[in-house]
């Protein structure tokens, strides 16, 4: 059983055999949403959390945000529990609705969360400065987020989640509302922050968007996980081999494919590699872009905030 002080230095989350038992009004068991699940997520790492609708993914995500107590079984985050409230202040959190006060502008909106985790006056100023500009709405920054769409209003959500700098991030739909080109900068900078030593657990129905971004996945069915491991390993079909060739004339190409097929014994297939749609729909509004007047919504982001650095936040003692 995983208890506090057995979780190694690089373990973020460790679940083991984590039940949820929702009940009545006289605590007669009505539903169990979780059912003895176990996994780890590691420090730098992107992991998935995936399942259909009422699959047990929210519970999961709730208790590890100490949003709810375990029925049973142990939770670590951070090499606490999920309630302490240190380890609230080492975690990001964008939930599947961006809950933000729409007569607020984005500025004041990260001011606001900045003074919820204490943040000096000056700090606060450059965390906001950085973090508009990294999101793509410098230009935005007085308006009300009433008046945003729901892509843009998503992305302040993005921003108050890294404000305090957290070690770990969650993002539940993080790209929901986001067009392809936001989507494709979110995954950007999933993959940024993973590589800068923070820790992103991620659910998300778009599976596209998983496969782009998350080392490990786990997917639950019915309060249990059916399968979990790296998505290289789950995905790749071993008993199959793919080769990809230049461009070569003809007569080059029918003496590949007749000597495949004395190797073989059939024939092999032939096509050629795709570009996926995301892909090719920034490049074709990229080129658009350079006779378009300034935009009116988001504009391309920048670099990702300096201050998103695990060297740069101090750990409180164990």
């Amino acid at each position: 059983m995983v208890t506090e002080n057995s979780s190694s230095p690089e373990q973020v989350i460790a679940a083991d055999q984590l039940i949820k038992t929702f009940r009545d009004f006289w605590h007669r068991p009505r539903v169990q949403a979780v059912r003895g699940i176990s996994f780890e997520v590691r420090r730098g790492e992107v992991f998935g959390l995936l399942g259909p609708n009422g699959s047990g993914k929210s519970t999961t995500l709730k208790m590890i945000l100490g949003l709810l107590h375990p029925s049973s079984g142990a939770l670590n985050v951070l090499g606490h529990s999920p309630r302490d409230v240190k380890t609230k202040a080492r975690m990001g959190y964008l939930p599947e609705e961006s809950y933000i006060y729409p007569y607020l502008t984005p500025k004041e909106t990260l001011d606001f969360y900045g003074r919820l985790f204490d943040l000096d006056r000056s700090e606060r100023r450059r965390r906001m400065e950085e973090l508009l500009d990294m999101i793509g709405l410098s230009h935005a920054r007085h308006r009300a987020v009433g008046e945003f769409s729901k892509g843009m209003a998503r992305r302040v959500g993005l921003a108050q989640a890294l404000i305090n700098d957290p070690d770990l991030i969650v993002l539940d739909e993080p790209t929901s509302g986001l067009d392809p080109q936001g989507c494709r900068q979110i995954k950007d900078l999933i993959l940024t922050l993973a590589r800068r030593g923070k820790t992103v657990l991620l659910s998300s129905h778009l599976l596209a968007d998983v496969e782009d971004v998350c080392d490990r996945i786990a997917i639950l069915y019915n309060g249990r996980i059916q399968a979990q491991g790296a998505i290289r390993n789950l995905l790749e079909q071993q008993d199959l081999h793919r080769f990809t060739i230049p461009d070569i004339p003809a007569p080059q190409m029918q003496k590949l494919l007749v000597a495949l097929r004395e190797v073989l014994g059939r024939e092999p297939e032939l096509d050629h590699p795709r570009r996926n749609l995301e892909q090719y729909f920034i490049d074709v509004i990229e080129q658009a872009k350079q006779s378009a007047p300034d935009p009116s919504g988001v504009t391309p982001s920048g670099r990702v905030a300096e201050y998103l650095s695990s060297e740069t936040n101090p750990q409180p003692p164990s």
